[in-house]
């Protein structure tokens, strides 16, 4: 018996939630920092829900929306991280 298979599920499960318990702190987050590290820790583990997915699914296709998803994410925590210490995004 091979262990990937059997373990695939359960990842993108253990994924699912982490994704569920990001989105509840970017909702419900005490402060704006707070919020912008929630917005991380979503679209990080969008990328690794969608990896685990390639892997389950044996294929490639879902590599350009990883690479989108993670330019994205990391252009807007930049942004939001620029903003949040100086007030603007334009100077």
């Amino acid at each position: 018996m091979k262990l990937l298979p059997v373990l695939l599920p359960w990842i993108l499960l253990v994924l699912a939630v982490a994704m569920a318990l990001a989105g509840w702190r970017l909702l419900r987050g005490p402060t704006l920092p707070d919020r912008i590290l929630a917005l991380d820790a979503l679209y990080i583990d969008a990328l690794a829900l969608l990896v685990v997915l390639s892997l389950w699914l044996g294929s490639s296709v879902h590599f350009e929306l990883m690479l989108l998803i993670g330019l994205l994410g990391f252009i807007g925590t930049v942004a939001l991280g620029k903003m949040l210490m100086r007030g603007d995004l334009v100077e």
